[in-house]
Parts: structure tokens; sequence; C-alpha cells
């Protein structure tokens, strides 16, 4: 995840606002821009407003309106196929008028969508009745109440009176208030969290993603004291619920911005004139004094580009001794050796990694079949979005703070580019020394779907089945594949049981996960013993899930929600100053709005949440 995006979609809001003030109706009206859901924060769309722009384009401000003046606002939600409805209704209802309670249920919004508005408002002290229709919401609060909810400032205004004329009743002057703000509701509760807890029986834990968001740019740039920094990353994990920090193309997706296409590791930001080496150092360096368990986790420079391999040595090595985790390493180890100028790293990697205790890796192992990529890394999914299978690339732009793109991709046995993709995993697997420092990934969905997980473990642990499939893949990738094939090491019970379990919870830090010994959750997988390993392990016999079964013979007869893990740092709550400022001058949601509080995870998904301990802050 990297969880600190303002989103990976954008979506329209389905509601117009009115403001009833004694003896005067106003509705109020802003356009429709539309804001980014966040895997980070509380996400928020624009309400589409009524016909403010007329009433105030004429009426004179008075002042803020006072925060105690109690209000009605009617939210009227976009009725639900729409084009449907709007068909019948000019064909003369065909089929003959509905009911209220026909229409309700055809055309209105869902109960959870209410529940949703109404769950929303309640916690700015905001009641709320639902008409039978379900598609007005009339609300009652006061306008400071308001004006927290939907992130406006109402004023005052004083329209001039107008005479009567051609039969026309006049009307005498009027004092009303109103905005000519965008009202901002939260889209989804939170997408990337309850998009989480939409997955039972798993426990979760958010990577918030910084090194390409616009305010740690400014500090950096600005040569900013480091323990505001540091104050920064720290109050980031506690506002996204986040239990890891993740970098992505260190300051490479807001360079993209900037029409920047490549970004290397000493190669400086056109704007902000700092390095993706400054960026990772000052990162890892503020984990590590936060007591974070889990180094920084860094999807390095120049991911998927052939030559790479220079550049993410130079990452390993400028670590300076600091921990940090690298990433889907095989997309980042290619050479540029043969006629094809395409060739495995690997060995050069695990060769410095081996003997480089403060770094970890995962490998990012494609296989073969249909997948999807989806990325934070906006700039290298523009650039392989011309390989897109089918051709359906999304690449977008998030507001003040990174990118993100998706990009359909079918990795074929019989193409070179990705034969060799997949040797260059399974040599990184066998060569690596130390099962506690890899963990195995597809990096789900970009290599190949999790799922996909039994297949890569008969990979490793049956050297014959590895041989065969050696033999179906491209002529040329094979002929480059000659270390592969030397390779011997056929990995034990115990090396998976690390890479997949137990070394994955002891650097994320999860005390009580990965281990059967005092203490533990009691999350357990067994497995019937199968030469076919792929087979063995595609079908579990029993799952128990803090020490209940929730699996039986490959089939679930307990559904049970997991938990989501976080960290909380400590921080300096006087950088909630500046950066409130920040917000209210650069985004278009208030600070307040931004933070994800506790109540939200747990009554969004019915889980719980895990804090996790760290270490004691530096100075």
């Amino acid at each position: 995840m990297k969880p600190n995006a303002r989103g990976p979609a954008r979506r329209r809001a389905g509601a117009a606002l009115a403001i009833a003030t004694t003896g005067s109706l106003v509705l109020l009206g802003a356009g429709s821009a539309v804001a980014a859901t966040s895997s980070s924060g509380p996400a928020k769309v624009a309400v589409p407003q009524g016909i403010s722009p007329r009433v105030l384009k004429n009426a004179h401000a008075m002042g803020a309106a006072a925060g105690s003046t109690k209000e009605t606002v009617s939210f009227v939600l976009r009725a639900r196929d729409l084009g449907t409805l709007e068909a019948r209704v000019n064909a003369g209802m065909p089929h003959g008028y509905l009911s209220v309670r026909k229409f309700a249920s055809t055309y209105g919004r869902t109960k959870t969508a209410i529940s949703r508005l109404t769950k929303y408002l309640a916690k700015f002290h905001i009641t709320s009745s639902v008409h039978a229709d379900h598609l007005d919401v009339t609300t009652h609060g006061t306008v400071a109440e308001y004006n927290k909810a939907l992130s406006v400032n109402q004023s005052n205004y004083m329209a001039a009176a107008v005479p009567a004329s051609h039969g026309h009743l006049g009307r005498p002057a009027t004092v009303f208030h109103g905005t000519n703000q965008p009202a901002m509701l939260p889209a989804n509760a939170r997408q990337a969290h309850m998009e989480m807890g939409d997955t039972p029986m798993v426990d979760k834990g958010a990577f918030v993603m910084l090194g390409s968001d616009d305010y740690f740019l400014r500090q950096l740039a600005a040569k900013k004291d480091f323990k505001a920094i540091k104050d920064y990353v720290a109050w980031t994990l506690h506002a996204a619920q986040a239990i890891a920090v993740k970098v992505v193309n260190p300051g490479g997706i807001s360079a993209f911005k900037f029409n920047q296409r490549k970004l290397d590791l000493d190669e400086e930001h056109v704007y902000y004139h700092v390095t993706p080496r400054q960026i990772i150092l000052t990162l890892a360096r503020a984990i590590e004094e936060l007591g974070v368990t889990h180094p920084l986790h860094i999807h390095g420079c120049n991911l998927g580009v052939p030559g790479n391999i220079e550049t993410t040595l130079a990452t390993v090595r400028a670590a300076e001794g600091l921990r940090i985790h690298m990433t889907h390493t095989q997309f980042l180890s290619y050479g540029t050796e043969g006629d094809r100028k395409f060739s495995s790293g690997a060995a050069r990697l695990t060769e410095l990694v081996n003997k480089t205790p403060n770094v970890s890796i995962d490998v990012g192992q494609v296989l073969f079949g249909q997948t999807c990529t989806a990325s934070g890394d906006s700039m290298r999914q523009y650039a392989i979005s011309k390989n897109a299978h089918p051709k359906k690339p999304v690449v977008m732009d998030i507001e003040c703070d990174a990118g993100c793109g998706v990009v359909p991709m079918r990795y074929r046995d019989k193409s070179f580019v990705n034969a060799m993709q997949w040797v260059i995993g399974l040599e990184t697997f066998l060569l690596f020394d130390d099962p506690w420092r890899i963990f195995l990934t597809t990096d789900h969905p970009n290599g190949a779907p999790f799922f996909f997980y039994p297949h890569l473990i008969r990979l490793l642990m049956d050297k014959g089945f590895r041989d065969g499939m050696l033999q179906k893949i491209n002529p040329d990738a094979q002929a480059q594949a000659e270390l592969l094939k030397s390779l011997t090491r056929e990995y034990t019970f115990d090396e998976i049981a690390i890479l997949t379990r137990a070394g994955p919870a002891r650097s994320l830090g999860l005390k009580d996960r990965g281990h059967l010994g005092p203490g533990a959750a009691g999350d357990i997988t067994v497995y019937r013993d199968d030469p076919d390993r792929e087979a063995m392990f595609a079908t579990p016999e029993l799952v128990f899930k803090n020490g209940e079964v929730v699996v039986k013979d490959g089939k679930v007869v307990k559904v049970v929600q997991g938990a989501t893990h976080v960290v909380r740092p400590d921080y300096d709550k006087s950088i909630e100053k500046p950066l409130n400022d920040y917000f209210d001058r650069y985004h278009t949601m208030r600070m307040e709005h931004f933070k994800l509080a506790d109540e939200e995870i747990i009554d969004g998904d019915g889980g719980a949440i895990i804090v996790q301990p760290v270490g004691a802050r530096q100075s």
C-alpha cells in the first residue's frame, strides 16, 4: 500500500446542498470540482450544489456567520440508475407510476450509502432524518457544525430588495448566510482501510507513502530542522493509521509532474533541487530515530529499466549502515549484457546484500499469465503503458502528493524479456543466504497475483520441476540462464516458513505472529504433505485464526474479521500548526479531515486496531 497518496480514483459526489435560515432558503452552489480519494487519509469529494452562484452574485457579504446559528441542510442524493429513470419518464412511464417504496428500492440510495452520510454528520453533532424516497436527507445543526463537517466557511449576505413589476410581487431586502466554497464529504470512508476491511480473515497493515509528497519535499528543499521532518513522518503514520513507511521512486513521482521522465539516485529534482539519495537517507534516519521496527521500504529509482542494477547497488551502499528494505528487487536487477542488452544482475545484488546485514529484500517474482500492475510510480507506469495488455492503462496525478497507475499486463514465457524476469527472480531467491532477510513476494499483483504463491513455492523447493519449466521459456533467455541451471538449491520447509511467515512478522515488529511460542496469537496453517508442493500449498487442511478453526478441509467454516496493525511513534504536536496552514493554503480538504480516527476503522470493518510497540525516540 502506498498508504499516503490522496487517491487512486476519482468519483463525483451525489448530493445537492440547501441551507435554510429563519424566513429564507438559499440553495448553495460552488461548481462541481472533484477531489481524489485517499489511501492515507480521509478522501473527500466535492458536493455539487444548487443555485447560489446566481443568488450570491448580487448579494453583499457582511462577515462570517455566527457559529451558534441553527440551520437545516438538505442533502439530495443522486438517484441510482438515473439513465433508466429518465428514459422511463421521457417515455411517459409505460409500465405505470411507481409507489414511493418501489421508487426507493429501485432508484433510491442503499441503506449502507445513506448510513455513511448520517454517521459522518453525527460525528459533528448534526442530526438527520431520511425521507421515504431514500434520496432526500434533512439534517439539523449549527453553522459551526456544518462548517467543520463540510470544510466551508459560511458568511452573512445582504440581498437587495426587488421591486414589484409587471404583476409580480416584489421582495424585501433579505439577510441570509451561505458560502461559495465547495462542500466536502469523505468519499468511501477512507478508501484504502475500508477496502482492506472488506477482506475478512486476514490482518492488515498500511504502508504510508512518503518521498514525493509536496510537504516533505518542501521541508527537505528548505533544509528544515531534522526534528520537524521527523515529527512530520511520525504525524503521518498516526494520521494514516499505518505500520510502516514506503518510498516509491524517491522524488520521481513528483518530478514526473514537472516533465522529468527519469530521476537517478544523484540526479536533482528540477523544481525542489533535492536528490533521491537525500530523500532515502532522510526518511531512513527518521524511521530509525522514531523507533519504528520495519525499516524504510524502498521502491528504487529506474524500476524496469535495463542497467538499473547499477542504481540499485548504489542505493544499498547509500544507506550508510541505516536499516533499509529493498522491495521487488527483481524489477531493479537488470543488466545490459548480451545481444539484446538485457541481462540478469541478480548475482551482483545478492553478493552485495548477503554481506550487508542492515538490508533486507523481497523479490517480486514474475510468473507467467495475465495480471494487472498497480503502482504509485506514475513515472514508470506511464513508460510501460505502451505495453499494456489489454490496451487499457490508467495513469493519474494525486493532489499535492504523488501519483498512481494501473496497467494490465500479460507475462509470456515465449517473450525474451518476460522469461528473463522469471529467471532473475529465481536466481535472487536461490543465491540469497539468509531466509530471515528475504521475503517471498510476487509484488502482488505486479509480478503475478498472490494466489500464484503455491506455484512459486514449488519452483523453489523442487529443482526437477524448476528445470522442466526452464526448458519451456524463450530460447534466448534459456541461453542466458546458465547460472540458474547450475543452482541445485532446494528450499526446505523451515526456510519456506521463515520467508513467508516468521521473517516478515519479525521485520514488521509483530511480536505475537510468525511463531508458536508462549504468547503467540495462534494464527496457524496446517498442510497435508504432498510431493507436489504446489498442490500441497494450494489447499490447507486447517487454518486457525487466533486459535480458532476458520478453515477445514479447504473450506471456510467460520468467517472472522482480522485486525489492523499500526504504529504510533511520539511526535511534537506543534507540527500541526504549520501543517494546518499548509492544508488550508494548498489542499481541497482540511487537516482535521485528513486524519483517520480509530472508530472509522473499527466501525467500518468490525475488526480491531492493534498498536505495535516502537522503540524510544532518539533526539
